[in-house]
């Protein structure tokens, strides 16, 4: 880190809510926000957001008669945008950076658009532009009236992390002094849950009796049992949402967190996956983003933890490598709101955020943590994508 670096505002639309406060909320309790939902062919279990927020954005939609053929990837980026400058306190002239990713973009109108391509043999006018994945921050700059830089990109599940690092280097370079970064996903489809289920990931809509140890709760009660350790079966389930983050330059007033360090790497691909058994990607990004911080004084870490066997457990070896004196307390919120894809990482820096606020560690129900901080003042955040493209990012209070 060249220059200090301030979060001074987040905000996201999930299972969670569409607020902070809706999310702290969430938190302080022990459900979930997992269902099971009908699609064309089938049912899966999925995490969606609640009601009100989708009335919320289908206003948004109807806000501005170019907004009616956007997907809901790019109309839950623009709420969340729209939250995160309005706290932050940035206007339109600002000329702030955008950087924007989703995982795979604009799923459900890209799949729309295909069928009625595979009926008529014909693209609609609109197919190309509405799903490109380069709209999102188009679109978002575009509500917003800013004319800074706009970047959109796909690196799958580490994406929102990694628009956090552009927004760092743009910010060190001196090319800007704030950037709007986050993740949005919108993945909830018959093709995408196909996908999942095709790798032989994804959560069973009713889990089998007796496939975890007696110590952890029954099965049906926590469909993904997301760090897990002990689970028999992956137990992956897909949520929706987007989540963003205003940076400044500088230990701003106003800041929530500090980002005190951050790390990155990429392991060889081996598999489809390609995460090795002790996750040499996270040892890598994690002891970068310790730089000259004691280990031992991280708090707490927000795994990117997946809830399938070899992730979460990979994941935690890695974790056993670094801090091998003193494991902090782990956590994760994918047992509460699936996992978000390219929205995920952001959705845990947020996570992190209101622990360093609230100064309360938020708990997994089904994991046994021995260093449970009374103050926290520093948390790892992790995340990690198809290719192992893995980020790990270092907060302060």
């Amino acid at each position: 880190m060249h220059k200090p670096i301030s979060i001074t505002a987040i905000a996201s639309i999930s299972p969670l809510g569409k607020s902070l406060d809706e999310a702290w909320k969430s938190y302080q309790n022990k459900q979930h926000g997992i269902t099971e939902k009908a699609f064309q062919n089938t049912t899966a279990l999925v995490a969606q957001i609640p009601l009100e927020a989708k009335q919320d954005i289908e206003t948004l939609r109807h806000s501005d008669s170019k907004y009616k053929s956007l997907d809901d990837t790019v109309l839950y980026a623009m709420y969340a945008s729209r939250n995160a400058i309005k706290h932050a306190g940035w206007t339109g002239s600002d000329n702030f950076g955008i950087n924007i990713g989703s995982s795979r973009g604009a799923t459900q109108l890209f799949e729309t658009y295909h069928e009625d391509f595979l009926k008529n043999n014909k693209a609609q006018t609109l197919s190309s532009p509405t799903t490109t994945l380069g709209n999102i921050s188009s679109w978002v700059a575009h509500d917003l009236q800013t004319q800074g830089p706009e970047i959109s990109h796909s690196i799958t599940c580490s994406t929102a992390l990694h628009a956090m690092l552009n927004g760092i280097a743009w910010i060190n370079a001196g090319m800007c002094n704030k950037f709007l970064v986050g993740g949005s996903e919108a993945p909830l489809t018959s093709f995408t849950i196909a996908q999942m289920r095709a790798l032989k990931v994804y959560a069973k809509v009713k889990l089998e009796d007796g496939c975890h140890t007696e110590r952890s709760r029954s099965a049906t009660t926590y469909p993904c049992r997301a760090l897990d350790l002990d689970k028999k079966q992956n137990t992956m389930v897909l949520g929706e949402g987007a989540s963003m983050a205003c940076l400044e330059v500088g230990e701003t007033k106003n800041a929530l967190a500090l980002i005190k360090g951050f790390g990155y790497a990429t392991e060889i691909l081996e598999h489809n996956i390609s995460i090795s058994a002790d996750a040499k990607c996270f040892q890598k990004s994690m002891q970068m983003a310790l730089g000259n911080t004691n280990p031992d004084d991280v708090d707490a870490v927000v795994m990117h933890a997946p809830g399938t066997i070899k992730g979460d457990m990979s994941e935690f070896n890695a974790i056993k490598k670094i801090f091998f004196n003193k494991i902090p307390a782990l956590t994760t919120n994918k047992w509460k709101v699936g996992h978000s894809f390219g929205a995920s990482g952001m959705l845990s820096i947020e996570m992190a955020i209101l622990m360093l606020q609230q100064q309360e560690f938020i708990s997994v129900p089904f994991l046994e943590n021995k260093n449970i901080p009374e103050k926290i003042k520093t948390i790892m955040v992790n995340a990690v994508g198809f290719g192992g493209n893995a980020v790990s990012i270092l907060l302060s209070k």
